[in-house]
């Protein structure tokens, strides 16, 4: 379809998302293409393109020609409105993603990472601990072992800080340079 071709209200197939829909011009956008509306959903898009439309609108429709000139004609669309159609809004939300501190706590094979096995350790202790002998209490205690990185104690000392970026939020607490406790 050509853009000269278009008509403000007239009722059109348009290719919205890979799908060919009924869609309304409800007018011509100053940046260029078109404000429409979809009326299978009542919702507003923007038609960039004539191309997305096709060349013939939907609908009751008369055509006359009149030597080279070609006049296309539309009764107007009816639009159905969905004010009073129950939606439920938790379908429509995207679901919601598990925050840094449920994800280092949990792993889908059963193990515990780093960060909740230094805590437990701690959570063991009555003396702050530095993060080298954090590993090596975890990897005494069965909690965890390194999965053959070659400073495993730096990763979880730059955890420890993230965590401590948190302020009152935070699960470790920072006693002296170096040395670290839980929260109790």
């Amino acid at each position: 379809m050509k853009k000269n071709e278009v008509r403000i209200g007239g009722v059109y197939k348009a290719t919205v998302t890979n799908k060919k829909v009924e869609v309304r011009i409800d007018e011509v956008k100053p940046s260029g293409g078109w404000a429409a509306t979809n009326l299978a959903t009542g919702k507003k898009i923007t038609i960039k393109t004539a191309g997305r439309l096709t060349a013939i609108p939907v609908g009751n429709t008369k055509v006359t020609k009149t030597g080279n000139v070609t006049v296309v004609e539309t009764e107007p669309a009816t639009v159905e409105t969905f004010e009073n159609a129950p939606v439920d809004r938790r379908a429509l939300k995207k679901p919601k993603k598990k925050t840094r501190s449920e994800s280092v706590t949990e792993k889908p094979d059963g193990k515990i990472s780093c960060v909740a096995a230094a805590l437990m350790v701690l959570g063991e202790s009555t003396e702050p601990m530095n993060a080298k002998e954090m590993i090596e209490a975890m990897e005494t205690k069965g909690y965890w072992q390194s999965p053959g990185g070659k400073t495993p104690h730096a990763t979880l000392y730059s955890a420890i800080l993230r965590d401590l970026s948190k302020g009152d939020e935070a699960r470790f607490v920072k006693t002296e340079r170096g040395q670290f406790t839980v929260h109790k």
